[in-house]
């Protein structure tokens, strides 16, 4: 093991840095800076020894050599115990450097803005960050790598604690690190100029993903299945991956993908809103003046499915809110929410004996415009991955056209606008009836339009008079419509795009029913 002597330090994201230069030289441990670094740290105190002094070449090429050089790569690679290595060091006035401190340039923060340009690309490719990190990296034994600032503090605890060493298990570990911050690094520049081409459709030739494992799952969908959650980092769009948990035992599987279909959804709506999910679907929602009337009608939509749910809300969860959930009858396992007052987590942990293994995730505020319209989703398939564009269509008002003689009130298109948003969230073939606003049937992943159809109203019951009916797809025979009009639903949206939509159009018309289109197919496999 080698104790820390001689730190190199050149970092462009500078979060910590000052505060972790100073302990360093607190322990007594000589720095050499580079750049923007240096100056930074001697504004701040901080005696520097400047990378042109330390190699004897002065930083050329508007920066773009500076640590590319014999001395910083030599201090970097030599083997303490190699004699030769130790001669040549000797020889050529190379001095050991035992840790490296680099973080690189924002070349995805770059990619990232509107309209950038190859050449500012190309100018935040760091080219010595990843050098002088591959060769401490080669060389983990005896030099330090550090790459994360929030190693920071760990860090300096444990040299304190270790007269300026850390163990080689801790080396290795931050060495495991360097590289796949190199690699995931390199990945994203390759996909950038890859995905380039128009012909290509912005997709790369070559598919690499990056994800971090955040936690071990207990098992997977199934007890005999092991699973585990990884996340992508920077992900700014509020998701169950960046939320946080707030109360509650550990996520399981299901948990996450469950939360995530109820978000998704929620995300939608801007009134006060309440999604009630089982097994990815939305077997109850509702928009309404206030999130607690909004969560009594979403779980009035199906009551028996929704026993043991996982919930979105979009606002602020308040004790009247909390006050309904929580009442007799009510059985939730996990809620996320932009966030939730003191008293309402105190009554949803504490009024029901289930509230104990209830689990409450926080978002922050959920904001359209935080979404990140260039991600994908992905589907793995035995042996490939499918990638495709997210379906973050909104409802068009304006690209709307009425079919039917009939024209649906201003009411009926509020319904039908909240039902229409709802489906594109539930499995295919799905159908959703709606009155005021309020989910009262679902019929989900069915493979026949029709039996999407009669499950959805045998759920609504008698409720289904006067409702309206939403479709992800366009029907493909008048049945749907008919057996809508002799259940007692008043309007229909839909895609339309079927080759007998004039049959489907004429069936509409015989019973009186308002028929729109919207020319938006929102299929969910």
């Amino acid at each position: 093991m080698t104790r820390v002597e001689r730190a190199l330090i050149s970092v462009s994201d500078k979060t910590g840095i000052v505060e972790f230069a100073k302990e360093l030289q607190h322990l007594g441990i000589e720095i050499v800076s580079t750049g923007g670094t240096s100056k930074l740290l001697k504004e701040n105190g901080i005696r520097v020894i400047e990378i042109s002094e330390y190699t004897g070449f002065p930083e050329i090429m508007d920066g773009r050599v500076k640590t590319l050089h014999p001395r910083v790569h030599g201090g970097l690679l030599a083997l303490r115990d190699n004699e030769i290595h130790k001669r040549q060091m000797r020889e050529l006035e190379i001095k050991p450097i035992d840790m490296v401190v680099v973080n690189l340039y924002p070349f995805e923060k770059t990619i990232a803005k509107k309209d950038v340009s190859m050449e500012e690309a190309i100018e935040n490719i760091d080219i010595g960050g990843p050098s002088m990190i591959r060769s401490a990296s080669k060389n983990y034994k005896q030099v330090i790598v550090v790459v994360n600032p929030k190693r920071y503090n760990f860090l300096i605890e444990e040299l304190k604690a270790n007269h300026n060493d850390i163990s080689e298990k801790m080396r290795l570990e931050l060495a495991i690190e360097a590289f796949r911050t190199t690699g995931r690094y390199d990945r994203i520049i390759a996909n950038y100029f890859d995905s380039l081409g128009e012909e290509k459709g912005g997709y790369p030739t070559a598919l690499s993903l990056d994800y971090i494992k955040r936690q071990a799952l207990r098992y997977g969908e199934n007890p005999h299945q092991t699973a585990s959650f990884y996340i992508e980092e920077n992900v700014q769009e509020p998701c169950i991956s960046n939320a946080q948990q707030l109360y509650g035992k550990e996520l399981s599987y299901n948990n996450i993908i469950d939360l995530n279909a109820a978000l998704e959804l929620v995300k939608e709506f801007e009134r006060p809103s309440a999604i009630v999910i089982k097994h990815t679907n939305p077997c109850g929602s509702a928009s309404a003046d206030t999130l607690a009337e909004a969560f009594i009608n979403a779980y009035r939509g199906d009551p028996v499915s929704a026993f043991g749910c996982i919930l979105g809300l979009n606002k602020i969860v308040d004790s009247k809110t909390a006050e309904a959930i929580t009442e007799p009858g009510h059985f939730v396992e996990a809620i996320i929410a932009p966030d939730y007052e003191q008293e309402a987590i105190e009554i949803l942990t504490t009024k029901r004996k289930w509230g104990s293994n209830l689990r409450i995730l926080k978002t922050g505020e959920l904001l359209a415009k935080s979404i990140d319209p260039h991600a994908c989703d992905m589907k793995r398939v035995i042996g490939g991955m499918l990638l495709q564009s997210r379906d973050l269509t909104i409802y068009d008002s304006t690209a709307l056209k009425i079919v039917t003689r009939k024209k649906p009130s201003e009411k009926e298109m509020a319904d039908l606008r909240f039902a229409f948003i709802v489906c594109k969230h539930v499995k295919s073939n799905s159908i959703v009836l709606a009155k005021n606003e309020a989910v009262i049937g679902v019929g989900a992943g069915q493979m026949s339009r029709i039996d999407s159809t009669e499950i959805a109203m045998k759920k609504a019951g008698e409720r289904v008079k006067g409702a309206v009916m939403a479709s992800d797809a366009f029907f493909p025979f008048r049945d749907n419509v008919d057996a809508a009009a002799k259940a007692g639903i008043i309007a229909i949206i839909q895609p339309g795009g079927s080759t007998k939509d004039d049959e489907s159009i004429a069936a509409a018309d015989e019973h009186g029913i308002a028929m729109v289109f919207t020319g938006q197919r929102h299929f969910r496999h």
